[in-house]
């Protein structure tokens, strides 16, 4: 597998999103099965492996250390930390004493003593990016974090937080489903140097086009909630499947693998971390770096990509609310 950069970090071009492993997708893998699935992607190629202290509360950080333990200087692991507290009052140096414990308790799940990539996991509105990213900064200084990042955060949030510490990457969802981010925050990421990870790079399955009106979710899994798997959006959005499927058979690939192609051709800053707990699905989508689309054949996908219109609106968070309310 060829070698991106996120800024200054070396990464696998597509890299592998662990939080299906212990939650949001329904029913889960056992530790063993767990541990197994990450080191088989590894030996796939995969060096960029992301996780957050909020995956199964923290379980989740755990299995990525240890299947990743005895090759920890082969690869790249990005985890995120969550401040859902008041920001009224909060000086730099009480939330330097908030982040470090969460950082602590982050690198104790990881058995390791630094982590290579720290995402803030959507920013808090009341806290300045500012104070973060000074945070951010002295834990670069003392040898805790080798870079920073944001997830889901606006092109003002970037660069205010970039001017203070250099940002590493910012992760947000971004697919053929939803390029709402093409707009303006992909650009301000190549404009700064910026490295851009993108969650959900298959929208959650839907892109491999195995996703019918027949499929069903049950227990703790988001597609319950995301509004692109409601029936009358898989109907019209199977347009999108289409050219999917037509550019597939042109290349002897799968529509997962056409659209991951896309978008390693499109951008090199751009590494996606699909997440399948199948070997198979995971060998499929790791298998997508094979296939490479001409000048032409990616011009052709582009243009046809901008006269489809995406039905269904994009996730939030209340929908994921939603979801808990429906386990609960």
């Amino acid at each position: 597998m060829r070698v991106n950069k996120l800024r200054d970090l070396k990464v696998s071009e597509i890299g592998y999103g662990c939080m299906s492993l212990s939650m949001g997708y329904g029913a889960t893998p056992s530790k063993k099965e767990a541990i197994s699935i990450i080191q088989s992607v590894y030996n796939q190629g995969c060096t960029f492996f992301d996780t957050a202290e909020i995956y199964g509360n923290g379980e989740n950080e755990k299995l990525v250390g240890e299947a990743l333990k005895n090759v920890r200087n082969k690869v790249v692991i990005a985890t995120k930390f969550m401040l859902q507290i008041p920001g009224e009052n909060l000086t730099r140096d009480k939330l330097m004493i908030i982040i470090r414990e969460k950082l602590e308790a982050s690198l104790k799940n990881l058995g390791m003593d630094y982590i290579d990539l720290y995402y803030q996991h959507r920013v808090n509105k009341d806290i300045p990016v500012e104070d973060v990213a000074w945070c951010m900064g002295k834990f670069i200084e003392e040898g805790k974090i080798h870079g920073w990042g944001q997830s889901n955060s606006t092109v003002e949030e970037i660069r205010n937080a970039h001017a203070v510490t250099p940002i590493t990457a910012i992760q947000s969802e971004y697919s053929m489903l939803s390029r709402h981010f093409e707009e303006d925050i992909i650009p301000t990421c190549k404009e700064l140097g910026i490295g851009f990870v993108a969650y959900s790079p298959l929208a959650s399955g839907f892109l491999s086009g195995k996703i019918n009106l027949d499929t069903e979710y049950v227990g703790f899994d988001a597609r319950r909630v995301i509004p692109r798997f409601e029936k009358e959006n898989i109907i019209a959005n199977q347009p999108l499947i289409d050219l999917l499927s037509k550019f597939a058979d042109k290349k002897n690939a799968t529509p997962a693998q056409i659209s991951l192609a896309w978008m390693l051709h499109k951008n090199d800053f751009v590494v996606p971390i699909p997440s399948s707990r199948k070997e198979q699905r995971n060998i499929e989508n790791f298998g997508a770096v094979d296939i490479i689309l001409t000048e032409n054949e990616f011009t052709q996908i582009e243009n046809e990509l901008s006269k489809i219109k995406i039905h269904g609106k994009k996730t939030t968070d209340e929908d994921m609310f939603k979801l808990a309310a429906l386990v609960s």
